[in-house]
């Protein structure tokens, strides 16, 4: 059973740039009934800003990292999700307040917060593979992160697949295996990746200008164009490259 279970948006009434996402706009209520949810559409199609509404709800920085982290927040002015007031979460059997929100964009600020806490602290490393981030590749660093900091709670993760390599996008999917069958984790995930929404028994959530449905990737576009272009690449380029 997912710690949350239920998440509900109220209809957007004031003057805000929520009204501008149509999936948004209108309100929606989801119903979460495995441990791992997949949120999917376009850019500005309003997967982050639930993210984001999310994280805040949860009591986690809009910069990325658990509650227990302070990052830095002067790009994200009061730090408050102009979304999380509308939302209404249902938690089962009661609210949790572990887990970590990951945003790939901000990542190497996460990372360089923790460097300055392992000045005073270096054990904290120990939560990251032993060393830091920054010594990393991007795709090692998020591995590391997923491997060694994951235990329980609940995951917020935005485009997490954006620094891995097919390789290691399936290990990041046996590590939300091992914690989600284990029944100590819940994924939230907005991701454009066609291989991990494949993930067997997830829920994926679509978020088009009609709204937010609930679908299949068998029936994403992203599944579908990228089948359609790794069977007949050269297809493609011919409309889109036009001969000088």
């Amino acid at each position: 059973m997912p710690f949350l279970s239920q998440i509900s948006l109220l209809p957007v009434h004031e003057d805000s740039y929520l009204n501008e996402i149509p999936s948004i706009k209108a309100g929606f209520q989801m119903n979460l009934k495995h441990n791992v949810t997949f949120f999917v559409g376009e850019n500005g199609s309003g997967k982050s800003t639930l993210l984001e509404g999310l994280a805040s709800a949860c009591g986690f920085s809009l910069r990325g990292g658990s509650r227990n982290h302070n990052v830095g927040t002067e790009s994200y002015g009061n730090e408050e999700s102009a979304l999380a007031p509308y939302l209404h979460l249902t938690w089962t059997p009661r609210r949790i307040n572990r887990g970590f929100f990951m945003r790939a964009e901000s990542f190497f600020n996460f990372a360089s917060h923790i460097d300055e806490l392992a000045k005073a602290c270096p054990e904290i490393l120990d939560a990251y593979g032993g060393r830091s981030l920054h010594q990393q590749s991007h795709g090692e660093s998020f591995l590391a992160l997923f491997n060694n900091h994951f235990q329980a709670g609940i995951y917020i993760l935005d485009e997490p697949e954006a620094a891995l390599s097919p390789a290691r996008l399936l290990a990041f999917m046996a590590v939300i295996n091992q914690l989600e069958q284990s029944g100590r984790a819940q994924f939230l995930i907005a991701t454009h990746s066609p291989m991990l929404m494949c993930y067997p028994g997830a829920t994926i959530y679509e978020f088009k200008n009609d709204g937010v449905a609930e679908t299949t990737y068998q029936d994403t576009e992203h599944f579908n164009l990228t089948k359609s272009f790794l069977n007949n690449p050269e297809m493609y380029l011919r409309h889109l490259f036009k001969p000088l």
